[in-house]
Parts: C-alpha cells; sequence; structure tokens
C-alpha cells in the first residue's frame, strides 16, 4: 500500500495517540473497509480489542488527488474506506469481517441508508490472499444470512489516500456527530475452523 498523506497533515490518531500513517508492524495486519459513511464506520473498528489504529480516508477510484469534495461528486470512482491496522492473535480477521457484515447493509449497491452515490458502497480491499479467499467465503457464507445478493466490492487494496485532519476519528472530537451505522439484526456467524 502507498499512502499518500497530503490531505491529512496530524498523523496522530486523536484516541489512542499511536500514528496512524507510520510502517505497520511486523505482527499486524491491515485491511480497508467501506461501508457508507466512514465516520461510523471508523468508531465500530477502533473500538474493538486488537485493533491497533485506524484511519479514514478514500480508497479505489481512478484519481490520484481525492479529497472529500472530489470524492462527494460521485466521479472520482473512490469509496469512503476504513484503513484497520490490527493484531491477528488478538482478534481474527474472520472476525473483523463479522463486525464489518453486521454494521451496515452490503446489498444496497452504491448507497447506505440515505447516503447515496459510489462513494458510499460497501467494500473490502485486501491486503493478501488468505484475506482475499476469507472475505470471499464471508460474502457467500453471509449472502445466505441476508437472503439478497451482497454487492460488496471485493479487490486487492489500491493505493489508500487518508482524509482530511477534520474527518479523522469524528465521532470522537464530534460526539454528536452524523452516525448511521449500528447493528442490521443479521447475525453472521463465523465458522469453526
Amino acid at each position: 500500500m502507498i499512502i499518500n498523506n497530503q490531505l491529512c497533515a496530524n498523523p496522530t490518531h486523536f484516541l489512542n495517540n499511536r500514528n496512524m500513517f507510520e510502517t505497520i508492524p511486523d505482527d499486524m495486519q491491515q485491511v480497508q473497509l467501506g461501508m457508507g459513511c466512514f465516520w461510523g464506520a471508523e468508531r465500530i473498528f477502533w473500538k474493538l480489542d486488537g485493533v491497533f489504529v485506524t484511519s479514514v480516508g478514500y480508497s479505489g477510484g481512478h484519481t490520484k488527488d481525492p479529497d472529500y469534495p472530489k470524492t462527494c461528486t460521485g466521479t472520482t470512482g473512490h469509496a469512503e474506506v476504513v484503513h484497520v491496522v490490527f493484531d491477528p492473535e488478538v482478534i481474527s480477521f474472520d472476525k473483523i469481517l463479522k463486525v464489518f457484515f453486521e454494521n451496515h447493509d452490503p446489498t444496497q449497491g452504491n448507497r447506505q441508508g440515505n447516503d447515496r452515490g459510489p462513494q458510499y458502497r460497501s467494500t473490502i480491499y485486501t491486503y493478501t490472499e488468505t484475506q482475499k479467499i476469507k472475505a470471499q467465503e464471508a460474502i457467500s457464507r453471509y449472502e445466505i444470512a441476508y437472503g439478497k445478493t451482497i454487492t460488496t466490492e471485493l479487490n486487492a487494496a489500491p493505493t489508500y489516500y487518508p482524509a482530511e485532519d477534520y474527518h479523522q476519528q469524528y465521532l470522537a472530537k464530534n460526539p454528536n456527530g452524523y452516525c448511521m451505522h449500528g447493528p442490521t439484526g443479521i447475525v453472521c456467524e463465523i465458522p469453526e475452523r
């Protein structure tokens, strides 16, 4: 992953004071997840035991200079995503996927609730072949639970562009800010391995 950090001048996570963009520790894994507006999505993941650090940004598009106003036009191809760095000894990738699928509707295509446009699509951008296989298995498994076709985009992780400072950990800085994320009521079981 190449991080282009042109918009986010402050690399320090608001809650845990870790650098969001430095080299990923060798014992950690990473994934980019899009599930609609990135504010609420990030809060879901920063709260999980085993998550080392989170940040929000833009990924999966064709432009090399995305920012919030451009991405909101829906013409850049980028999705709003959460970059999650996690310790697989504490939280498995399967558990990350369970949380992902249970906290947004992955069947809505280019929207989440009232948020409409390709920037709000459901995405999983993986960093390893094992992650890709597990994500494919999860999509097949949870399609049965949802009873509808899952529209989640699954690809290898493209360049991640961190969003502007004010978007990072937005709901920690603005506790009453907009959030449309939460449990869908669909239970996504983790298979025994």
